[in-house]
């Protein structure tokens, strides 16, 4: 499939302010399952420098820094990508990682340590752990099918809301009401994952969904790293194991290293108002 994406991100400040040094997150991953075929970048007040980095993750991310001050910024993405995983199924696990708990190598457990980490706290939430171990005994500890049954476990169960602001909440909070974001179902599967010793990570990024829908937000969703296959995407929020349809942007073991955006300025100004607006077309 191929898309075109426009984001632009406004921020209104009730007076002139001083711009922080700001990191974008918004330039789409390029890898063997995706291509960035452009991409274009306006921001304005204009940066007086702008530095790509790779971030720890492998990410490609832009850091800006600016000189005088704004009343408003403006950072305005366009991009077309390609992306090709048809199947989301193409791969052979390796023998040892069919089933839980999966013994990992000792050099892989110590690369997949931050992935392997509870969330928001020491222990993982108890009706998280009990909600894995449901599903785990109901999957007669295949991974594959624990992940499918957990996907649609939490699409099934949890109701959708929009939330534009705040971090995602722990998956115990989403679990017990039963509903939440994109990005609070996303954490829920990720600690979900980590309590029976997958390793997972959140993605940030776009997702095709109804292209009669004139209205589109950032959309978020997990990776598991499964043995054999690498990472593989699984979005509770529409209960599908990700392919094509999906377009990521960045990922990392904790959320807020995937903000969209991320920078402040300096008081005495506020802001007041910040809007997004996301557009995606299909081009085939």
């Amino acid at each position: 499939m191929r898309y075109q994406i426009v984001h632009t991100t406004t921020y209104i400040y009730d007076r002139a302010v001083v711009l922080n040094p700001h990191i974008i997150r918004l330039r789409s991953r390029c890898d063997s399952t995706q291509k960035l075929l452009s991409f274009f970048l306006k921001i304005d007040p204009e940066p007086i420098g702008i530095s790509h980095i790779t971030d720890l993750d492998g990410n490609a991310i832009l850091q800006t820094w600016f000189g005088g001050t704004a009343d408003y910024l403006k950072i305005e993405v366009r991009s077309e990508v390609e992306t090709y995983r048809t199947n989301p199924f193409d791969y052979l696990l390796e023998p040892w990682a069919l089933s839980l708990p999966i013994d990992y190598p000792a050099s892989m457990l110590s690369q997949l340590q931050p992935y392997l980490q509870p969330q928001y706290q020491i222990n993982v939430d108890p009706a998280v752990i009990q909600l894995a171990q449901d599903i785990g005994f109901a999957a007669d500890n295949q991974i594959s099918t624990f992940l499918m049954q957990l996907n649609q476990r939490i699409y099934e169960n949890c109701q959708y809301i929009r939330r534009e602001t705040g971090e995602p909440l722990p998956g115990g909070v989403t679990w017990n009401q039963k509903s939440g974001s994109c990005r609070d179902v996303a954490v829920l599967f990720m600690e979900a994952c980590r309590a029976v010793g997958l390793a997972a990570r959140f993605v940030s990024g776009y997702q095709e969904g109804d292209p009669d829908q004139k209205e589109r937000d950032l959309h978020a969703w997990a990776e598991v790293y499964l043995p054999g296959a690498g990472w593989r995407g699984y979005d509770p929020t529409v209960g599908l194991v990700v392919s094509d349809r999906h377009i990521p942007l960045v990922a990392s073991a904790s959320p807020k290293y995937t903000a969209p955006i991320s920078g402040n300025f300096l008081a005495p100004g506020n802001q007041l108002d910040m809007t997004a607006s996301i557009s995606i077309q299909s081009l085939a």
